[in-house]
């Protein structure tokens, strides 16, 4: 033997070399079977498993990371795992993403840069505020009455903010691409509902565009030019034949129009979108600045009164019968549209005999009381005059013919739902924000503020114009839903200031632009739906031009939307798109009702204001609508949405979102467990399922009831917990005590309030019994993912059955079945379910990134009382050639997407030699066990020469630590303190109790494989003892054990170096499959 040696790590470079090229076929053999396997889904497959291209290179360098070097073939190190999330961007939009999917590649997106005010807010305004404000809401003030408009307006708008917190809080959990409420729900509920839910939407945004389209014309041939009509009143009474072929005709060419500018350019209709927004903000200004005028200056718009009747100015120019000129009576045009010649002893109409004509003015003011008329209702029948109550009337003969008067007369029957129907297209437009989310700086916090704020601004607007028309126009003029008595102006520009003009031009830019959107907008939705390939015969939709524009789906779209034209009322097509917006908010509602009911792990929205119980009056409100506005439109709409369903459901793609009736299906029985069986849960969807494995004292009793009460802790009530046990021996013996110890197991389990089911197996031997629970434990879908037991804390005492070689094969058993394996240590240290920690922290120490086990069980620790003030800190390692502050900020960052709250810190491990102790530490664990292999010695001698070895490791470990420490100041190689003459020493000391087996075991050398390991251990203990000694409880990965058996006792070693001195430790091995996302 040497004097002195020095201890350098031993760098088979050609043996590495060749061992590295092994694994990197291995892992691509690996590889093509996983891609022939899981869930199938390309879309959101995980970057974080199996990523070996991840620093391959440098993965099996240096000594620090020894220990874990054989997790290392598929699982990455965090700091290469962490250099990969800092190339993240936010996700690609709508058909980019789709195309790079199918060409399998990414193209770059430019960096978000939209704030909540320019991205989120005015788009929400603009969609919001449009046409029924402009050309309905008067009509609508004055056939309601103030308070029946009020509640109208008022139940539209909780409608909308309750679903807006359900999206909110929907759009906030996690990164959203563009797809609005489709993507939102598909992903929530499922690929049935989303795409009946999605086609539905679909339809309504295209049906928006014919109302649009249809406000358009009625604002250009009604107020702007009337002479453009095509079709001309011949005969009295076809005034609305006629207007409605005027809409058919202009409407096609219109739409076709509009076809041709979105096909062409799009980003023109973009660029148009804020000088369209600006003309809606004008002409609301206008609104208010001549409500404020009417205070001291109302315009004057006279109204023409025929008793109670009121007249409609088109026809004639004077309101009277005769007018005195030269003391000569003349008879007026009106007097001529009543008698049958221009002498004053013509034959008139009675009533035009019995009544005067009076003139009264059409806005009176704010100032006037006005308002007290218009409180209550004036419902009316298709075709019935509009009339002034309380107005001085003598009736005439019933015979008189009413035909070709110059009357005002309401051209549909009018009642509450019906008035619903037309408004609600006015309140819909809350997706805008959600729609934009890659273009947003932060989408998480500015689609919830943009899009409440904006829904709050609206609501203010419309309540607040309700109460001032009814406070400052003539009730008649409210009824008179086209301006008839006021010359042909619109209503609600005789009441703006400086001119009326400002409203039209402004409601007709408007109107122009909502339907551009709309014709723009609508094509990618259904893309996007066809390029997700739920619903086979729409696929064809997906396809477009080379940069991506759907022509497809925009011709189908156009033909949709002149359905809509020839209709050509708008009050009969506002009622069919309410339909299907009510029916897409309703399931919103629904989305986030289930997921919050379910508390699925990834269920953690940034958005914090919403309650389950708000999503479901907001689902009842929408339904409630639906069948309000139209009972037979409602059944319709959902005939057609259950149609599409249940065309997917029997035809459709299969997807796996991760959506929440998965989630719902795993606590339903036979269907329900057929269903999942179908494959692995989605990530989002994944949870623990528990087989806790407990030990059975003599007397068939639980030995560590906190391993119970840990297990309530990390479940909650929530997804599986089965409780096993084995009992050594044969089942036919074995009856009874297995009976009492399923009823002790089962009672202990009432009184820890773990809600699972339990599971006794018997078996001659008791390393098979396990084998067999963590084989066959569980029914279906319903099987156990997750296998926790407590630490084997004798195991170096034969006598226990739970020896550590059974300890080390439940580790490779659960890798090989591909579940993930939780080890909590000094398990009778642990809180029971009635201690409360009233501060402390829970640590995680991130080695390597083995599925994200590590930072999801924090967070359901944290849902129970006993965790709840906790604080998490994780602790990732930086060696020496990684950048310790990127790596901060890229966790942090991971964390944010994540949406995991805690302290991050960085914990930096350098090169070094390897000390003396860890040197003498290896070689007294070799020397051990090679003593006991090597001399069959009894039960006490065993024990007596084990104390030897322990007491012979004690004394030589004070001179090496403090060489060890001198060293450490030294960056140079450590000697060791072993010399010859004292390694000849020690020999003779002990000569008189040695064997003759003692020669050979202390002239062995230490395997250089099992000083790395060691050296890792002890180094790693000692970064943890430094930051986390006192916290309430560290989670720790858990290296797996070595490939050769033969040295599966030193594995259990480096276990004990390793969680040394801390109080409570839970070792995590994860199941090689990602259990958290960053995704929705």
């Amino acid at each position: 033997m040497p004097t002195s040696f020095t201890v350098v790590p031993v760098e088979a470079q050609g043996e590495e070399r060749q061992r590295d090229g092994q694994l990197r076929e291995e892992e691509d053999e690996g590889d093509e079977r996983d891609r022939g396997a899981g869930d199938g889904i390309a879309r959101e497959s995980s970057p974080f498993i199996n990523c070996a291209e991840l620093g391959r290179g440098n993965m099996y360098e240096g000594k620090n990371m020894a220990l874990f070097e054989e997790e290392m073939d598929s699982n990455p190190m965090v700091s290469s795992l962490l250099n990969k999330l800092a190339n993240y961007t936010n996700l690609t939009q709508g058909v980019v993403e789709h195309e790079a999917d199918e060409d399998s590649k990414r193209k770059e997106v430019k960096g978000p840069r939209m704030g909540t005010f320019i991205g989120v807010y005015l788009p929400c305004l603009q969609n919001i505020l449009g046409v029924i404000l402009f050309l309905r809401l008067t009509w609508i003030v004055g056939t309601a009455g103030v308070l029946e408009s009020f509640i109208i307006v008022f139940m539209c708008c909780a409608c909308t903010m309750l679903t807006a917190i359900s999206m909110s809080a929907i759009a906030t959990n996690g990164v959203v691409p563009a797809g609005g409420s489709y993507y939102m729900i598909s992903r929530s509920l499922g690929p049935e509902f989303g795409g009946a839910v999605g086609l539905c939407f679909y339809l309504g945004t295209t049906f928006a565009g014919a109302m649009y389209i249809l406000g358009t014309i009625e604002i250009l041939l009604t107020y702007i030019s009337p002479s453009a009509a095509i079709f001309k009143v011949a005969d009295v009474g076809e005034e609305t034949e006629a207007m409605l072929n005027n809409m058919r005709v202009y409407g096609t060419c219109i739409v076709i129009l509009m076809a041709i500018v979105v096909f062409v350019g799009v980003k023109y209709v973009n660029k148009l979108a804020l000088v369209f927004l600006a003309c809606v903000i004008l002409s609301i200004i206008a609104i208010y600045a001549g409500v404020i005028k009417t205070a001291f200056d109302p315009p004057d718009f006279p109204i023409c009164l025929l008793g109670n009747r009121t007249l409609s100015k088109r026809s004639f120019d004077v309101c009277a019968k005769f007018t005195e000129s030269n003391n000569e009576t003349k008879t007026t045009s009106l007097w001529r549209l009543f008698c049958d010649s221009s002498l004053l002893n013509a034959t008139c109409d009675d009533y035009f005999s019995l009544n005067n004509v009076t003139e009264i003015q059409g806005i009176p003011g704010i100032m006037s009381g006005v308002l007290t008329d218009n409180l209550w209702s004036v419902y009316s029948e298709k075709g019935s005059i509009v009339e002034k109550k309380d107005h001085p009337s003598v009736a005439g003969s019933e015979e008189s013919k009413m035909g070709g008067l110059p009357y005002v007369f309401t051209d549909i029957m009018t009642y509450f739902t019906m008035l619903v129907g037309i408004y609600f297209p006015s309140v819909t437009g809350i997706m805008a924000g959600s729609n934009r989310s890659g273009d947003l700086k932060d989408a998480q916090k500015s689609i919830p503020t943009g899009t409440i704020l904006a829904i709050s601004t609206t609501s203010f607007i419309y309540l607040s114009c309700i109460v001032l028309f009814g406070a400052c126009i003539e009730g008649v003029i409210l009824r008179d839903k086209f301006g008839e008595a006021v010359n042909g102006n619109l209503v609600v520009g005789t009441l703006a200031w400086p001119s009326p003009w400002v409203i039209v031009i402004g409601s007709f830019f408007s109107t122009c632009g909502a339907g551009l959107q709309s014709l723009t907008g609508a094509p990618r939705l259904l893309q996007a739906i066809a390029r997700d390939g739920i619903v086979p015969f729409i696929q064809i939709f997906g396809h477009g031009k080379a940069n991506g524009e759907p022509t497809w789906a925009l011709l189908l779209t156009v033909g949709i939307c002149e359905i809509g034209i020839l209709i050509a009322s708008l009050d009969s097509v506002a009622p069919i798109l309410s339909m299907f917006f009510l029916m897409c908010y309703m399931f919103v509602n629904l989305a986030c009702a289930v997921q919050t009911l379910l508390r699925t792990p990834n269920w953690r929205p940034r958005f914090k204001y919403y309650h389950w119980t708000l999503s479901f009056l907001g689902m009842s409100l929408c339904l409630a609508l639906m069948f309000i506005c139209s009972w037979y439109y409602a059944l319709i709409a959902m005939l057609i949405a259950g149609c599409i369903y249940k065309y997917i459901e029997y035809r459709g793609a299969e997807k796996e979102w991760g959506d929440g009736i998965r989630g719902l299906s795993l606590n339903a029985a036979r269907y329900a467990l057929l269903r999942v069986e179908d494959g692995p849960p989605h990530t989002k969807n994944w949870r623990p399922q528990l087989l806790v494995l407990l030990n059975l004292d003599n007397e068939q009793l639980v030995k560590h009831p906190r391993l119970l009460s840990f297990t309530s802790q990390l479940k909650a009530g929530k997804g599986l917990t089965i409780v096993g046990s084995v009992l050594q021996g044969i089942y036919l013996d074995k009856c009874t005590k297995t009976q009492k110890a399923e009823e002790n197991v089962k009672a202990l389990m009432g009184v820890e309030k773990t809600k699972g089911f339990c599971q006794i197996v018997v078996s001659p031997n008791f390393r098979d019994g396990i084998s067999y629970l963590i084989q066959s434990a569980g029914l279906g879908g319903m099987k156990h993912n997750t296998v926790l037991m407590a630490w084997p804390q004798s195991w170096k005492q034969t006598e226990n059955h739970f020896s550590w070689k059974n300890f080390v094969d439940t580790v490779r058993e659960t890798t090989a079945a591909q579940q993930a394996l939780l080890v909590a240590k000094n398990i009778d240290l642990f809180p029971t379910n009635q201690e409360r920690f009233t501060e402390g922290n829970i640590d995680v120490w991130w080695i390597v990134h083995d599925g994200g086990m590590l930072m999801l069980l924090p967070f359901l620790l944290r849902q129970h009382k006993v965790w709840r003030k906790c604080k998490m800190r994780i602790f990732t390692v930086a060696q020496m050639d990684d950048n310790s502050i990127q790596m901060k900020k890229d966790l942090q960052m991971f964390l944010y997407h994540l949406r995991l709250n805690a302290q991050v810190e960085v914990v930096e491990m350098f090169e070094n030699d390897i000390s003396a102790f860890t040197y003498e530490k290896t070689l007294m664990m070799e020397q051990r066990s090679q003593m006991l292999k090597q001399m069959q010695l009894s039960k006490n001698e065993r024990e007596r020469e084990a104390q030897l070895i322990h007491d012979k490791n004690t004394a030589s470990r004070s001179a090496p630590a403090v060489e060890a420490s001198v060293a450490a100041a030294v960056p140079e190689k450590v000697q060791m303190t072993w010399t010859k003459e004292k390694f000849v020493a020690e020999k003779h000391k002990n000569k008189d109790t040695n064997v003759s087996g003692f020669k050979d075991i202390f002239n062995m050398k230490p395997n250089q494989s099992n000083v790395r390991r060691m050296h890792t251990a002890v180094k790693l203990n000692g970064v943890v003892l430094n930051k986390s000694q006192h916290a309430q409880l560290v989670l720790l990965n858990m290296p797996g054990p070595p490939k050769n058996r033969k040295g599966d006792e030193n594995y259990m070693e480096f276990l004990e170096v390793l969680t040394e001195g801390l109080d409570r430790v839970l070792l995590v091995r994860g199941s090689g499959r990602e259990v958290i996302t960053i995704y929705s």
